[in-house]
């Protein structure tokens, strides 16, 4: 996992480096009225690195399988107003959260990483499948706010 761990290290640099420069008009600008703008982007990102940290520390103690929570993507990023708030306090919490992610990445045994997760009830999948996930998942954002 040292490798997911790397890239995840690498993206949150990137990310970092790009929305450091970014004017506050440019991150909160909309294409049109449904989409977000790149801080909501950046919302939905903090919103999945909340929901994902507790998922993967969660399965190291509860009963196996671990049950997946799903939440409301569109509700979480309305809710915490994310186009209004502070620029550089969201992408502090974004770094911050994944560099605790980071850590609990690299902590992660065979063992651990086999640990089975009920998704609904036809799939099941493991914790090394959703970290990998979790990293794909923030690299396909980041790239909408980057572009």
């Amino acid at each position: 996992m040292t490798e997911i761990a790397n890239k995840l290290e690498q993206l949150l640099n990137t990310g970092f480096f790009y929305l450091s420069k970014c004017s506050e008009a440019d991150l909160r600008s909309k294409s049109s009225p449904e989409k977000w703008s790149k801080k909501e982007v950046l919302g939905h990102l903090i919103d999945s690195a909340i929901n994902n940290l507790q998922r993967f520390t969660e399965i190291q103690f509860e009963d196996q399988p671990y049950s997946y929570r799903k939440y409301n993507q569109n509700a979480l990023v309305d809710a915490n107003d994310y186009n209004n708030a502070e620029t550089k306090d969201i992408i502090d919490f974004w770094m911050a959260i994944n560099k605790r992610i980071i850590s609990l990445i690299q902590q992660q045994t065979e063992t651990t990483l086999s640990y089975k997760i009920q998704v609904d009830e036809n799939e099941v999948i493991d914790l090394r499948f959703l970290m990998v996930d979790y990293v794909d998942h923030l690299e396909h954002h980041l790239n909408q706010i980057i572009q």
